[in-house]
């Protein structure tokens, strides 16, 4: 028999990448397009959504470029996407009437303001919080400010979705607008409970349920493309989830307690819940992390908004390291007495603080702090954060988590890594295979299409592991010295 390959597709905050996967469950070939960042004058942030929509297109004909495998070996298509990123288009013309508004984006913060009393509705029925991080309000701010769309909204005219939906809608032509249960659950329009569109929270955001996608099981058939007309024969897509969600099923988090956080532009923690939601009371969010062959799993999940891209921060905008793999070696130079803290609040701080109004702020500096210390005080911001949402977690799911499982760029930063397993005061598992988004993505659409099984990742389950190094009592004062600089950002 001739091989069989599974093309994934992760369609992330800043490009869109393709990979190859052979029967083995390993990639074969890899392809990634940049898209543009747009940022204006209010610091809205969006996306160019035909640009991505080309982009997606060209990553996966690149794979039969760069590669020899046949094209017409691919039996099937998985998609992971960047989550709570929304984009609203016209479903006769399949032209975008608004850029995608990216998830990092806090726009539509009046709007839930204006709807505070109905933040315990909004909670206990979406386990998510009234946020304008969430897809809802961002839907909500398009309708309510940008010319004729509600008229238009309100005729039928138009569809909306994550962009997963906006990904496999333009991959099979127009004719499929679907999404899976882990996206429908971070839109903020999901009812935690019956996994179903809520005309409660539709109504309250004004937003007319026509415009939604099915919701469907995460291995469902979504359509089939011929990408473009890359394929003699169109191939079905087996896969839309998460991104992050993709990751914990790459990384093999399917037991209750069980917990990963994808490092990326932001960072993502994730619990599994196993089969039973749990409403957090100490502010992490509850969302479904899968459904596969027919079974839904739950997931606690708490969104850090700068993480990689705090390090991109002090590389691009503050010119302190010549390159992101710098801060590592620049950080281990830092005078181990001063007391810098970094609290990254540059839109406002997510979980499991849940403050919009506060601002970024360098704490606790003195005439000895310098490049080296500001430096480090960026790469421990990203463990600390993480830290208190596992914190807040273990609470609400009364579990100690075993280990940390890691996926993402900032995991190759060895001081970042050690520093997490400190503070963490667990062992942290890095992976040796760094592209976990897209692994996932494919594990999901190769089992159901019968290429892979659990055996497939089982036998590529190789990590590095990190284990806490620091005396307890260097590690509560450090955690103190955190929560004062984090008590400074949230009083401003």
């Amino acid at each position: 028999m001739e091989k069989r390959y599974v093309v994934s597709i992760d369609q992330s905050t800043q490009g869109t990448k393709a990979m190859l996967f052979d029967e083995q469950g390993r990639c074969v070939a890899s392809e990634v397009l940049g898209h543009r960042q747009i940022i204006n004058q209010h610091g809205f942030v969006e996306h160019d959504g035909m640009e991505i929509a080309r982009n997606v297109h060209s990553v996966v004909k690149n794979l039969f470029v760069t590669s020899e495998v046949d094209k017409n070996r691919v039996i099937g298509i998985g998609v992971a996407n960047q989550r709570e990123s929304v984009i609203i288009w016209d479903r006769t013309t399949g032209q975008q009437v608004y850029n995608s508004i990216v998830w990092q984006c806090n726009r539509a913060k009046d709007i839930c303001d204006r709807l505070s009393d109905a933040a315990d509705y909004v909670q206990t029925t979406t386990g998510l919080r009234l946020s304008p991080f969430f897809s809802g309000p961002k839907i909500a701010w398009v309708l309510e400010n940008v010319p004729e769309v509600r008229q238009q909204a309100e005729r039928g005219r138009l569809c909306c979705g994550t962009m997963d939906s906006w990904v496999i809608y333009n991959l099979t032509k127009g004719s499929s607008h679907k999404t899976d249960y882990s996206n429908a659950s971070r839109m903020m329009l999901m009812n935690i409970h019956t996994s179903d569109w809520d005309d409660g929270i539709c109504s309250l955001l004004g937003i007319p349920m026509s415009m939604l996608p099915e919701i469907c099981d995460s291995d469902s058939v979504f359509g089939f493309t011929d990408v473009d007309g890359l394929f003699e024969n169109p191939v079905p897509i087996r896969c839309a989830v998460g991104d992050s969600h993709a990751s914990l099923f790459g990384q093999g988090c399917f037991e209750k307690g069980m917990c990963m956080t994808g490092y990326g532009t932001g960072s993502c923690v994730m619990m599994n819940l196993g089969e039973s939601p749990v409403i957090s009371t100490h502010g992490v969010l509850t969302s479904i992390a899968w459904k596969t062959n027919g079974r839904i799993r739950y997931i606690f999940d708490g969104v850090i908004n700068y993480s990689g891209a705090v390090i991109t921060w002090i590389y691009k905008d503050l010119g302190l390291v010549a390159s992101p793999q710098e801060t590592c070696s620049v950080a281990r130079q830092a005078n181990r007495d001063d007391q810098t803290y970094l609290v990254p609040a540059f839109s406002g701080i997510g979980a499991p603080h849940w403050s919009n109004e506060s601002n970024a702020v360098f704490y606790g500096m003195s005439r000895m702090t310098g490049k080296a210390e500001l430096v480090r005080a960026a790469l421990e911001s990203i463990a600390y954060q993480v830290s208190d949402v596992v914190a807040a977690m273990a609470l609400d799911a009364k579990v100690a988590i075993p280990c940390m499982k890691a996926a993402g760029g900032p995991t190759k930063n060895e001081y970042l890594m050690q520093f997490q397993s400190d503070i963490l005061n667990c062992p942290v598992h890095v992976p040796d295979y760094e592209e976990m988004t897209c692994f996932g993505a494919a594990m999901i659409a190769g089992q159901a299409l019968g290429l892979y099984d659990d055996r497939t990742r089982d036998s590529l389950n190789a990590y590095r592991e990190y284990l806490p190094a620091m005396p307890e009592g260097k590690r509560k004062q450090s955690i103190e010295g955190w929560n004062r600089a984090l008590h400074c950002a949230l009083d401003r």
